[in-house]
């Protein structure tokens, strides 16, 4: 797969979400023990998204690809992140694409626990 899609992908991503009214910070941040795609803000909130597409659902959802191991990555650049840009309130979303589907958004996907 090339990177295409994957780049289309997080553009298209990035519209949809600033049309609901978040703000972008960053793309693509990345650090040695992981990226994340878009970090945007949602009023005082930070958000950390991860992007994923499928082109069809034969290996399962693009949402559900974001298991533990990139759960793990995800939150170690976003603790990069936060000692960079100062520590404030944050979650992480999914902004998943599955073949020519309606993009699903997933807010406070997971926890940083």
């Amino acid at each position: 797969m090339s990177d295409a899609p994957v780049w289309a992908a997080e553009r298209s991503a990035e519209r949809y979400l600033k049309a609901r009214g978040l703000k972008t910070a960053h793309r693509n941040y990345r650090t040695r023990r992981g990226e994340i795609d878009l970090v945007m803000r949602d009023r005082n909130e930070l958000v950390f998204v991860e992007v994923r597409h499928r082109s069809d659902r034969r290996h399962g959802s693009a949402a559900a690809s974001v298991g533990p191991q990139k759960q793990r990555r995800l939150l170690a650049a976003a603790q990069h992140y936060l000692q960079r840009y100062g520590d404030q309130p944050c979650r992480f979303d999914v902004l998943a694409f599955d073949g020519d589907a309606e993009p699903e958004w997933i807010p406070d996907a997971f926890q940083a626990n």
